[in-house]
């Protein structure tokens, strides 16, 4: 088998997902998300073909396939416009730690709703004060009777107003060393004491970005994922998937604002030749190019070595390609505004829009900062600079 090539069933899938997405298209998603409106329509079509939770085992709704899988399907979606930040949070974080750490009973209650689009799930970390440091936040979990008690606040938690559930990232004190643990917990969007305010966003997207406050959410002991001293390790196994797809995320609006370009390089023409025969125009576009299948391959790269058990190798693949992917991401979104020129900047061309959804990449679900501090130490052995 050639190994720098996906196999022919994967290939299919990105076949059959980019029909799917290209009936509906860039001016559907625009469209919905200059009205204040939902893609629910795409995301249940998605959910119904069985492209949502590909990567959840079958015997729950899901493909039985890998985060190569699923990261393959959020690159085809934004490769015809539509990118769902949701793909990112519900079926690969949420889904991969329920699958891999839920109990039986938690699997059977959560994991299908995950896979049709029913039950999105919703991921919350983030935190005001913490920011990248996950080592201080400070959402508490503390036991009451049999249950737990989470108070504390989240921010940058994406689609809430859409989801059923959120898995938040708590922390909880060990009765045997006095340490604090991070634990997790699937907390209900209509639970008690649960509130979220959106934010408002300069970027324009059907996904909202909210602010949450838990306050005093009472919840049953079975709302724990996991095991409760499993620690790092449980958290870790949705951080790997999570920046995979969002590598894959950038990759197919890079995909998707080249193509644009190179189609109006071919049209539109000046000085009695199309403006693409020009090398100021040619040569960005193919450094594109370049760029995108580069951190393409690091991405299958990542999901290679997650879906083959290989955390160590995957974390430093995965951060890797994340960087890469959000770079010729925003790289490729200027140049084909550039080469739009004045028709870069308006709605019926839909580019410049462009601009700020792939700077996004740059920041979460992890900075690009923090992605150089990681290789400089764990991949260089440089001393640790934070």
């Amino acid at each position: 088998m050639n190994t720098f090539t996906e196999p022919e069933e994967r290939q299919e899938l990105r076949r059959q997902v980019a029909k799917l997405a290209a009936k509906y298209g860039r001016d559907y998603f625009a469209g919905k998300a200059r009205a204040g409106e939902k893609t629910t329509d795409l995301w249940l079509e998605i959910g119904k073909n069985g492209y949502l939770g590909i990567n959840v085992p079958e015997e729950y709704g899901g493909g039985g396939g890998g985060i190569g899988d699923v990261a393959a399907v959020c690159e085809e979606l934004a490769a015809q416009g539509c990118p769902l930040l949701l793909m990112v949070v519900s079926p690969a974080i949420c889904g991969t730690i329920i699958s891999r750490y839920g109990t039986e009973e938690q699997k059977q209650r959560w994991l299908p709703g995950i896979c049709d689009g029913t039950g999105t799930m919703a991921f919350a970390i983030t935190e005001p004060d913490a920011g990248t440091n996950t080592h201080n936040i400070t959402t508490t979990a503390r036991r009451d009777g049999d249950g737990w008690v989470l108070t504390g606040q989240k921010v940058w938690i994406s689609g809430v107003d859409e989801a059923q559930n959120v898995l938040v990232v708590a922390r909880a004190e060990d009765a045997r060393t006095g340490k604090v643990k991070p634990v997790l917990f699937v907390v209900p969007t209509d639970a008690e004491g649960f509130t979220a305010n959106p934010i408002p966003m300069e970027l324009v997207s059907p996904e909202k970005q909210f602010q949450v406050f838990i306050d005093d959410v009472r919840l049953p002991a079975d709302a724990l994922v996991g095991d409760e001293d499993g620690g790092l390790v449980q958290l870790f196994a949705g951080l790997n998937p999570e920046r995979i797809m969002a590598a894959a995320f950038s990759l197919g609006l890079a995909r998707y604002a080249l193509d644009r370009a190179t189609a109006y390089a071919k049209e539109r023409a000046v000085f009695g030749q199309p403006i693409g025969a020009h090398q100021a125009i040619a040569h960005p576009l193919a450094q594109s190019h370049i760029e995108i299948e580069l951190a393409r391959l690091m991405n299958q790269k990542a999901a290679a070595l997650f879906d083959a058990g290989d955390e160590m190798a995957a974390g430093e693949a995965a951060n890797m390609a994340k960087y890469a992917a959000a770079e010729a991401a925003c790289d490729a979104v200027d140049r084909a505004v550039q080469t739009h020129g004045g028709n870069g900047a308006s709605q019926e061309y839909g580019i410049a829009g462009l601009l700020v959804a792939t700077r996004v990449g740059r920041i979460a679900p992890v900075s690009r900062e923090m992605i150089l501090n990681f290789v400089s130490m764990h991949s260089l052995g440089l001393p640790k600079s934070y």
